[in-house]
Order: structure tokens, then C-alpha cells, then sequence
């Protein structure tokens, strides 16, 4: 099919590769789409940056809840479920893809988003540290460029039909939480059952980081927030131990001596 340019777009031109099922999706705020995707470079070999499905997992995002890639958002609405569709985007909707990609690396690792982001917007983010880890996404942040993302549209949720995911709720919210994960925690490892210990004590120091990155380095709530992680992150290590986890335990423990070195000294590891 011939290249076609988005509604109210003319720098997004759309290409469906493999046709859909069904009518087209409504999108109301809050919708979970779930899809898979590539990235490529607009270069003659077509170099691929990313793909969701070597990291063995699909992406997601919320209509309407403020994705940093907010072009996605509208290709992902122009979809219809199991469609396939390719779209070139000019530079200045891929300006904030390397964020945005190592952000979702990050997550396929299990590790947190937001780790080593200060108290600012994406776009500051990127250029107080420039760089991000990784080699070919500095290149983009440098050399800011069109972009080339292969969809497919696996998944389009009713926006009531999903449990609420943790970067959704306000902060009153995030802080209720956070006590009963913690005893979810402890009543799982008094069955032993360390593995689900773990997951919950991690989901819990996830919500207190990402509360902790709205607050301002060294002002009290920050560093209460701070004090917050060490007995989550400290039982979450012990979960490791049992489970022989033992170079995620020196990752997780040098963090802590590292950040809270007098607190970590005068905590011992155990269930709270």
C-alpha cells in the first residue's frame, strides 16, 4: 500500500504493512494499548535500534495519560487490532525517543526507569547528563533525526479493565500503597515463598523512587523518602540470599552502602 500522511500530520507518513480485524478501536483516556514495535533508522541499510520482541515482551502505554513520545499516541490511535503499519516521523517528533528508549530497556531489565534522573523534565534530564549508556542512542540525542517505527497493534483495553498501574496514581495514592505491598511482602516470606516477596518489596521501592523524583534533592521529604527505601531494599536482598541470587544482592547492597552508608551500617537485614 502507498505511503499515506496522518490526519492533521503532514511530517507522519503511514505505510499498513498487514491489514487488521474488526472495526476501528475507540480510544477514550485511559485506553491500555499494547503493541510490539520496531525502530529504524532512515538510512539505506535501515538499522534497527530497538525491537520489543527480542526484549521477549510487548510495550504499552495509556491514551491520554502524557507518554513522552506523544507521537506514538496517534499512530497507535490510526490502528485497527492485529494490524501491522509503518511510519516515518520527521525530527521533530523523535526528539525525545532516546529517553524514551532507554527508559523502556531499563524496564525489560527489571530495573527502575527513572534510576539516575534528577528532579526535571525528560528534556532537561537529557541534556544536564548527555548521555544516556547506551552509544546509538547518545548518537540520536547529538544528531536529533527522522525515525522509522514498525507497529503492531496486539491489544486495546477498556480503560476500566485493568488493575492500575503504578505511574497512574497520584502520590497519596503511591504512599497508601506502599505499606501494603510491604506486608504482602513479609506475609510471603513467612511462607517462604521469597520469589513474590521479592516483586512486592521492588514494586514498593519503585513507587517511593518515583515519588522521590518529584520532590527536590536534600529537601527533608526527599530524604525521608530516601530513609523510606533502605528497609524494602534491604528484605528485598534477603528474598535474594534465600533464592541464591547472590551478585544481585552485592548490586543491590553496594547501591544502598553507597547512598545511605551510616543508615545501611545500622540496619541489619531483616523482615520489618
Amino acid at each position: 500500500m502507498e505511503d499515506t500522511y496522518l490526519l492533521d500530520m503532514p511530517t507522519v507518513k503511514k505505510k499498513i504493512l498487514a491489514g487488521g480485524t474488526g472495526p476501528m478501536p475507540h480510544f477514550p483516556s485511559g485506553t491500555k494499548v499494547v503493541f510490539h514495535f520496531q525502530t529504524l533508522l532512515d538510512d539505506f541499510e535501515r538499522t534497527v535500534i530497538d525491537d520489543s520482541r527480542l526484549a521477549k515482551r510487548p510495550a504499552e502505554i495509556f491514551v491520554g495519560k502524557m507518554f513522552k513520545m506523544e507521537v506514538w499516541e496517534s499512530l497507535l490511535t490510526s490502528m485497527r487490532v492485529g494490524e501491522v503499519a509503518e511510519f516515518w516521523c520527521d525530527a521533530v517528533h523523535t526528539g525525545l525517543y532516546p529517553i524514551v528508549s532507554k527508559g523502556m530497556r531499563l524496564i525489560a531489565q527489571g530495573k527502575d526507569p527513572l534510576d539516575g534522573q534528577r528532579h526535571m523534565c525528560g528534556l532537561g534530564n537529557m541534556f544536564h547528563y548527555h548521555s544516556t549508556g547506551y552509544p546509538e542512542l547518545d548518537e540520536l540525542m547529538r544528531t536529533p533525526q527522522p525515525l522509522i517505527f514498525i507497529m503492531e497493534l496486539l491489544q486495546v483495553g477498556d480503560p476500566m479493565s485493568y488493575q492500575r498501574e503504578s505511574w497512574l496514581m497520584e502520590k497519596d495514592e503511591k504512599m497508601r500503597t506502599v505499606p501494603l505491598l510491604h506486608f504482602q511482602g513479609n506475609s510471603l516470606v513467612k511462607m517462604k515463598r521469597y520469589e513474590e516477596a521479592a516483586s512486592k518489596y521492588k514494586e514498593a521501592v519503585l513507587l517511593l523512587k518515583v515519588v522521590q523524583s518529584r520532590e527536590m534533592p536534600g529537601d527533608i521529604d526527599y530524604i525521608n523518602l530516601g530513609r523510606m527505601v533502605i528497609p524494602l531494599e534491604l528484605n528485598y536482598c534477603q528474598c535474594m540470599l534465600e533464592l541464591e541470587q547472590y551478585y544481585e544482592v552485592i548490586e543491590h547492597a553496594s547501591e544502598l552502602l553507597g547512598k545511605h552508608k551510616v543508615q545501611c551500617q545500622r540496619s541489619p537485614i531483616h523482615v520489618m
